[in-house]
Protein backbone atom coordinates (compact mmCIF):
# COMPACT_ATOMS: atom_id res chain seq x y z
CA UNK A 1 0.00 0.00 0.00
CA UNK A 2 1.27 3.46 -0.90
CA UNK A 3 -0.34 6.67 0.30
CA UNK A 4 0.00 10.19 -1.05
CA UNK A 5 -0.02 12.91 1.60
CA UNK A 6 -1.09 16.09 -0.17
CA UNK A 7 0.33 18.89 1.96
CA UNK A 8 2.76 16.41 3.44
CA UNK A 9 5.55 18.89 4.17
CA UNK A 10 3.71 20.75 6.94
CA UNK A 11 3.41 19.71 10.57
CA UNK A 12 0.18 17.79 10.06
CA UNK A 13 1.50 16.04 6.97
CA UNK A 14 4.66 15.01 8.79
CA UNK A 15 2.62 13.62 11.69
CA UNK A 16 0.51 11.57 9.27
CA UNK A 17 3.54 10.26 7.40
CA UNK A 18 5.27 9.30 10.67
CA UNK A 19 2.17 7.40 11.77
CA UNK A 20 1.97 5.59 8.45
CA UNK A 21 5.65 4.67 8.64
CA UNK A 22 5.09 3.08 12.05
CA UNK A 23 2.43 0.95 10.38
CA UNK A 24 4.82 -0.08 7.61
CA UNK A 25 3.04 2.01 4.97
CA UNK A 26 5.04 3.81 2.32
CA UNK A 27 3.98 7.41 1.72
CA UNK A 28 4.88 10.15 -0.69
CA UNK A 29 4.76 13.79 0.35
CA UNK A 30 3.21 16.11 -2.21
CA UNK A 31 3.83 19.82 -1.78
CA UNK A 32 3.04 22.92 -3.77
CA UNK A 33 5.91 22.25 -6.16
CA UNK A 34 4.21 19.10 -7.41
CA UNK A 35 0.82 20.76 -7.88
CA UNK A 36 1.09 21.34 -11.68
CA UNK A 37 1.70 17.58 -12.13
CA UNK A 38 -0.40 16.34 -9.22
CA UNK A 39 -1.83 13.28 -10.94
CA UNK A 40 1.64 12.13 -11.95
CA UNK A 41 2.95 12.70 -8.43
CA UNK A 42 0.24 10.38 -7.07
CA UNK A 43 0.80 7.61 -9.61
CA UNK A 44 0.97 4.24 -7.91
CA UNK A 45 -0.82 5.42 -4.76
CA UNK A 46 -3.94 3.59 -3.65
CA UNK A 47 -4.96 6.19 -1.08
CA UNK A 48 -4.43 9.85 -0.24
CA UNK A 49 -4.57 12.11 2.79
CA UNK A 50 -5.62 15.60 1.73
CA UNK A 51 -4.58 18.72 3.66
CA UNK A 52 -5.21 22.20 2.28
CA UNK A 53 -2.94 25.13 3.17
CA UNK A 54 -4.03 27.17 6.19
CA UNK A 55 -6.54 29.91 5.32
CA UNK A 56 -6.55 28.98 1.66
CA UNK A 57 -8.57 31.66 -0.18
CA UNK A 58 -10.57 29.05 -2.14
CA UNK A 59 -10.28 25.68 -0.44
CA UNK A 60 -13.18 24.09 -2.36
CA UNK A 61 -11.41 24.80 -5.65
CA UNK A 62 -8.16 23.39 -4.23
CA UNK A 63 -9.93 20.26 -3.03
CA UNK A 64 -11.83 19.81 -6.29
CA UNK A 65 -8.58 19.94 -8.25
CA UNK A 66 -6.92 17.46 -5.91
CA UNK A 67 -9.86 15.04 -6.12
CA UNK A 68 -9.83 15.20 -9.92
CA UNK A 69 -6.11 14.40 -9.92
CA UNK A 70 -6.71 11.47 -7.58
CA UNK A 71 -9.29 9.99 -9.92
CA UNK A 72 -6.90 10.43 -12.86
CA UNK A 73 -4.09 8.77 -10.91
CA UNK A 74 -6.24 5.80 -9.92
CA UNK A 75 -6.43 6.66 -6.22
CA UNK A 76 -9.52 5.02 -4.75
CA UNK A 77 -9.40 6.08 -1.09
CA UNK A 78 -9.21 9.61 0.34
CA UNK A 79 -9.12 11.00 3.86
CA UNK A 80 -9.82 14.71 4.04
CA UNK A 81 -8.36 16.85 6.83
CA UNK A 82 -11.17 19.23 7.76
CA UNK A 83 -11.81 21.10 11.00
CA UNK A 84 -14.08 20.79 14.03
CA UNK A 85 -17.40 22.59 13.49
CA UNK A 86 -16.91 23.24 9.77
CA UNK A 87 -20.34 24.78 9.34
CA UNK A 88 -19.79 27.95 11.35
CA UNK A 89 -21.07 30.88 9.27
CA UNK A 90 -19.11 33.42 11.31
CA UNK A 91 -15.82 31.81 10.21
CA UNK A 92 -15.33 31.92 6.41
CA UNK A 93 -12.41 29.49 6.39
CA UNK A 94 -14.52 26.93 8.24
CA UNK A 95 -17.25 27.32 5.64
CA UNK A 96 -14.64 26.60 2.95
CA UNK A 97 -13.98 23.27 4.65
CA UNK A 98 -17.71 22.53 4.93
CA UNK A 99 -18.08 23.00 1.17
CA UNK A 100 -14.97 20.91 0.60
CA UNK A 101 -16.42 18.11 2.72
CA UNK A 102 -19.40 18.05 0.38
CA UNK A 103 -17.08 17.68 -2.60
CA UNK A 104 -15.27 14.80 -0.91
CA UNK A 105 -18.53 13.01 -0.15
CA UNK A 106 -19.62 13.33 -3.78
CA UNK A 107 -16.21 12.51 -5.27
CA UNK A 108 -16.91 8.89 -6.13
CA UNK A 109 -13.93 7.86 -3.98
CA UNK A 110 -14.09 5.89 -0.76
CA UNK A 111 -13.81 8.68 1.79
CA UNK A 112 -13.34 9.48 5.46
CA UNK A 113 -13.33 12.97 6.98
CA UNK A 114 -11.36 13.97 10.07
CA UNK A 115 -12.36 17.14 11.94
CA UNK A 116 -9.63 17.96 14.50
CA UNK A 117 -9.91 20.65 17.13
CA UNK A 118 -7.22 23.26 17.74
CA UNK A 119 -3.78 21.74 18.22
CA UNK A 120 -2.35 21.70 21.71
CA UNK A 121 1.02 22.29 20.07
CA UNK A 122 -0.12 25.75 18.95
CA UNK A 123 0.08 26.90 22.58
CA UNK A 124 3.33 27.46 24.47
CA UNK A 125 2.48 25.73 27.73
CA UNK A 126 5.95 26.13 29.20
CA UNK A 127 5.39 29.78 30.11
CA UNK A 128 2.61 32.23 30.88
CA UNK A 129 0.08 31.92 28.09
CA UNK A 130 -1.11 34.85 25.99
CA UNK A 131 -3.99 34.41 23.53
CA UNK A 132 -6.07 36.94 21.54
CA UNK A 133 -9.41 35.70 22.87
CA UNK A 134 -11.14 34.84 26.14
CA UNK A 135 -8.83 32.62 28.19
CA UNK A 136 -11.85 30.90 29.73
CA UNK A 137 -13.33 29.85 26.38
CA UNK A 138 -13.69 26.06 26.20
CA UNK A 139 -11.98 24.11 23.42
CA UNK A 140 -11.59 20.53 22.37
CA UNK A 141 -7.81 20.51 21.91
CA UNK A 142 -6.17 17.86 19.73
CA UNK A 143 -2.66 16.51 20.16
CA UNK A 144 -0.91 16.62 16.78
CA UNK A 145 0.69 13.19 17.19
CA UNK A 146 -2.65 11.64 18.08
CA UNK A 147 -4.27 13.18 15.01
CA UNK A 148 -1.52 11.58 12.94
CA UNK A 149 -2.18 8.22 14.60
CA UNK A 150 -5.92 8.55 13.91
CA UNK A 151 -5.14 9.23 10.26
CA UNK A 152 -3.02 6.09 10.16
CA UNK A 153 -5.89 4.07 11.61
CA UNK A 154 -8.54 5.22 9.16
CA UNK A 155 -6.21 4.87 6.17
CA UNK A 156 -5.13 1.32 6.97
CA UNK A 157 -7.98 -0.36 8.86
CA UNK A 158 -11.44 -1.43 7.76
CA UNK A 159 -14.70 0.12 8.86
CA UNK A 160 -14.01 3.83 8.39
CA UNK A 161 -15.26 4.46 4.85
CA UNK A 162 -18.10 6.98 4.93
CA UNK A 163 -17.29 8.12 8.47
CA UNK A 164 -16.79 11.66 9.76
CA UNK A 165 -14.89 11.92 13.05
CA UNK A 166 -14.37 14.95 15.28
CA UNK A 167 -11.00 14.66 17.01
CA UNK A 168 -10.01 16.05 20.39
CA UNK A 169 -7.57 14.76 22.98
CA UNK A 170 -8.99 16.79 25.83
CA UNK A 171 -11.48 19.53 26.67
CA UNK A 172 -10.17 22.59 28.51
CA UNK A 173 -9.80 26.35 28.39
CA UNK A 174 -6.45 28.10 27.88
CA UNK A 175 -6.69 29.18 31.53
CA UNK A 176 -7.06 25.53 32.59
CA UNK A 177 -4.03 24.46 30.57
CA UNK A 178 -1.85 27.24 31.92
CA UNK A 179 -2.86 26.54 35.53
CA UNK A 180 -1.89 22.88 35.17
CA UNK A 181 1.73 23.89 34.58
CA UNK A 182 1.77 26.60 37.23
CA UNK A 183 1.41 29.48 34.81
CA UNK A 184 -1.12 32.18 34.08
CA UNK A 185 -3.17 32.88 31.00
CA UNK A 186 -4.03 36.36 29.80
CA UNK A 187 -5.86 37.83 26.86
CA UNK A 188 -3.75 40.12 24.71
CA UNK A 189 -4.76 42.35 21.84
CA UNK A 190 -2.80 41.66 18.67
CA UNK A 191 -2.78 43.32 15.28
CA UNK A 192 -4.60 41.03 12.87
CA UNK A 193 -4.36 41.75 9.17
CA UNK A 194 -6.38 38.80 7.90
CA UNK A 195 -10.15 39.33 8.36
CA UNK A 196 -10.71 35.59 8.68
CA UNK A 197 -8.43 35.45 11.72
CA UNK A 198 -10.28 38.34 13.35
CA UNK A 199 -13.57 36.54 12.68
CA UNK A 200 -12.14 33.37 14.22
CA UNK A 201 -10.98 35.14 17.40
CA UNK A 202 -14.38 36.84 17.73
CA UNK A 203 -16.08 33.45 17.40
CA UNK A 204 -13.77 31.95 20.04
CA UNK A 205 -14.66 34.83 22.37
CA UNK A 206 -18.34 34.00 22.11
CA UNK A 207 -18.38 30.23 21.75
CA UNK A 208 -14.95 28.66 22.13
CA UNK A 209 -14.64 25.50 20.02
CA UNK A 210 -15.81 22.48 22.05
CA UNK A 211 -15.08 19.04 20.60
CA UNK A 212 -15.83 15.64 22.13
CA UNK A 213 -13.01 13.26 22.98
CA UNK A 214 -14.76 9.90 22.47
CA UNK A 215 -14.13 9.48 18.70
CA UNK A 216 -10.37 9.90 19.06
CA UNK A 217 -10.29 7.56 22.05
CA UNK A 218 -12.15 4.97 19.99
CA UNK A 219 -9.80 5.30 17.03
CA UNK A 220 -6.73 4.94 19.24
CA UNK A 221 -8.17 1.94 21.08
CA UNK A 222 -8.48 3.58 24.46
CA UNK A 223 -11.02 2.32 27.01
Amino acid sequence: MRTAVVGGNGKTGRAVRDALARRGVDSVSIGRGEWPTLASAMAGCESAYLIAPNLHPDEPAYVAEALAAMRTAGVTRVVYHSVASPYAPQMPHHLGKARSEDLVRRSGLSWTILQPGAYLQNLDLGADLAVPYDVHAVFGFADLGEVGEAAGVVLTEDGHVGATYELASRVASPADLAAETGHRAARVEVAVDHPWLRAMFDYYDRHGLPVGTRPLSMLLGRP
